[in-house]
């Protein structure tokens, strides 16, 4: 158990002390520690998800933090590390190569630069192989610790590290992944990108400690992935056109919520794309897709999931991008965040 909230108010304004949420706790203390990767290197349409984690930490403090499902939610202690500048710097330099390399396959592979090209692919897989074993040796000195982890993104392909340090944890009796998404993410080494943002579970079921693979929300794929996920037995799909049939014809969404968490196993990691939502919740996302959850909908599946008696042993959330004006992606991005946490947290005192 973490450090005790007791003389915490909860009711005080928000606290603009540099901590998530601006909870008075430190990595060391947390149940839960979130670590922020600041990176969009391979994404192929809008920019902007390497700032998700500060806008979040800046929009965090003024979240009330009572929650409906967990009494008292604030006493599950959250802490997010450093977001480290290094990171962020090489994301900006290295998304500006990606891009170059990106739009020479959208031109059709001019012949006259094919070998710079395609040793800028293999300079870009190595930066990304860098980066994931960072966040290995990160995730894997927490959950040494006997920290829940949580990675919070950046581009979609981030949680890959954390994915193969809890592979080595539980590769025996291995967990499922619960993938809140519009994409289906299954794209072998997409645009010759071994660590694409679109490859993210793909990568994730060559790991021995990943068993099922439960996708919800998907509604904008290739004809290759809808294939490989409707053949391989490992994975189950909830398409959002077959989850919005089946709310039109009267089917209770509890109902549906019980058929997704049984295809899970008893350990569950949750990787939540916020473009898994409609994209009201999400407008400057880098893929936004029309249709998607529900953000109640969302939140009553998870708890639903922590009821049901599973395990969560990871989580992570990505692809919030705070474009515009308003705070409003940052904002739903620390909201679903701190339901991410406090499930995790609850799930882990259970254990």
């Amino acid at each position: 158990m973490g450090m005790n909230l007791t003389h915490f108010d909860p009711d005080a304004p928000g606290q603009l002390n540099g901590h998530l949420f601006g909870l008075p706790v430190d990595p060391e203390d947390a149940e839960v520690v979130v670590i922020p990767v600041p990176w969009d290197v391979t994404v192929s349409y809008a920019d902007g998800t390497a700032d998700g984690p500060e806008a979040i930490l800046k929009a965090s403090p003024q979240l009330d933090l009572e929650d409906d499902y967990v009494p008292q939610a604030w006493n599950y202690t959250l802490a997010l590390t450093e977001i480290q500048s290094y990171w962020r710097e090489r994301s900006n330099d290295w998304r500006k190569k990606c891009r170059k390399y990106i739009k020479w396959l959208e031109k059709g592979r001019e012949e006259e630069k094919a070998d710079e090209m395609e040793a800028l692919r293999e300079e870009i897989n190595e930066k990304c192989a860098f980066l994931h074993q960072w966040v290995y040796q990160e995730a894997r000195g927490w959950l040494d610790k006997g920290k829940v982890v949580g990675v919070l993104g950046g581009e979609h392909s981030v949680p890959l590290g954390l994915l193969m340090a809890l592979s080595e944890r539980y590769g025996g009796e291995g967990f499922g992944i619960l993938q809140i998404d519009a994409h289906f993410d299954l794209r072998d080494a997409y645009e010759g990108l071994t660590y694409s943002h679109a490859s993210i579970m793909h990568n994730a079921l060559q790991l021995s400690g990943v068993k099922r693979l439960v996708q919800v929300g998907i509604r904008d794929y290739a004809s290759s992935e809808k294939e490989r996920a409707e053949s391989d037995t490992r994975i189950s799909v909830f398409y959002d056109h077959e989850l919005k049939r089946d709310e039109y014809e009267g089917i209770p969404w509890k109902q549906t919520c019980k058929r997704i968490i049984e295809a899970l196993p008893p350990k569950v990691y949750v990787s939540y794309d916020i473009d898994g939502l409609n994209p009201v919740y999400c407008p400057h996302t880098g893929t936004p897709v029309p249709g998607g959850l529900e953000f109640r909908a969302v939140h009553y599946l998870l708890a639903e999931l922590h009821a049901s008696g599973r395990s969560i042993i990871g989580f992570d959330l990505c692809e919030v991008s705070p474009g515009g004006r308003t705070d409003w992606d940052a904002n739903v991005g620390a909201r679903v965040l701190y339901r991410l946490g406090i499930l995790a947290a609850s799930s882990a005192r259970k254990a």
